[in-house]
């Protein structure tokens, strides 16, 4: 492998992006979940949970400053003038954390549903994108979840309905329909793709 690179996972909900991440991190790669790090960014900055409070919605907040996060999800999955104020209180924060994080690895994979809202697509050089049927994806996020079918679909139908302008110049596919073998498929990018 050559060094000095960086690969975004991504997929929409339900792809089973995390799968993928999951088996490069026991393999012995280096993987950052954009996911999790916002989480723990977002619960430790009082400036973003004051943004998210009064940009977004005071409600979301407890007296003691934690995030209600299923209605903070209800609120911004239903208005995507409010889900596109969360992302960018968010991203830059996120952006910031995972350059730090990259220093010193050569060969580093980064997790991420959302690559070109964040603004991730401009500092990978290599995107793997994970697709499944959106039956399959449904299935998934309503068991892991405990969410109503139609909760699912809505987030699904707004993490895919936002289109690029331009896409990454490197993008591979991974299937993950239930039916195709994962790890083949992850051997065969690190061996033909990664050089």
């Amino acid at each position: 492998m050559s060094s000095d690179r960086l690969i975004a996972v991504t997929g929409g909900i339900g792809s089973g992006k995390s799968i993928v991440c999951r088996i490069l991190s026991a393999i012995g790669y280096d993987v950052y979940d954009c996911d999790s790090r916002a989480k723990i960014i977002m619960d430790s900055s009082e400036e973003i949970k004051a943004r998210i409070a009064g940009e977004i919605s005071n409600d979301v907040i407890s007296s003691e400053g934690i995030i209600n996060r299923r209605k903070l999800a209800a609120i911004v999955f239903s208005d995507e003038m409010l889900l596109n104020r969360l992302n960018s209180i968010v991203h830059n924060a996120v952006k910031d954390d995972l350059c730090k994080w990259r220093e010193g690895k050569q060969v580093a994979f980064v997790e991420t549903a959302i690559l070109y809202q964040s603004g991730l697509d401009r500092c990978v050089d290599e995107v793997w994108e994970v697709t499944a049927p959106l039956e399959v994806r449904v299935e998934r996020v309503c068991y892991r979840n405990c969410m109503p079918e139609e909760d699912v679909v809505k987030r699904i139908v707004s993490q895919d309905s936002y289109v690029p302008n331009e896409l990454h110049p490197r993008i591979l596919t991974i299937v993950n329909d239930d039916a195709t073998a994962l790890l083949p498929e992850i051997e065969r990018l690190i061996e033909n793709q990664i050089k």
